[in-house]
């Protein structure tokens, strides 16, 4: 299990890494001006419809107390913040725990 999280985790950092360059390639193609692309506006480039319905699964699933105030707040994040922190949390918790030797008397 330790494998597959640092495995995702590592991915994860990669779309972050991609992202930030596609923002850093944008921000220097705008003569200067920082261009930050949002979760949610690359989300429905990408894949228009699905956004919607997860929209309707959540507020159908849990309510709408967590779309409002907490998804939509993630969707406006930049994208490669939003997956490198995904992606730092999930190496974190594939790593080996360190060893802790406790001496009895």
């Amino acid at each position: 299990m330790r494998f597959v999280l640092r495995t995702l985790g590592i991915w994860l950092l990669l779309l972050a890494m991609v992202a930030a360059v596609v923002d850093a390639t944008k921000s220097l193609a705008g003569g200067g001006a920082w261009v930050v692309t949002p979760l949610g506006e690359q989300w429905r480039l990408v894949f228009p419809e699905m956004l919607d319905g997860f929209r309707q699964w959540v507020s159908g699933t849990v309510g709408t107390w967590l779309w409002d105030p907490i998804i939509v707040s993630i969707l406006a994040a930049p994208t490669w913040v939003v997956f490198g922190i995904l992606g730092v949390f999930l190496y974190w918790l594939g790593q080996k725990r360190k060893e802790v030797e406790v001496f009895i008397n």
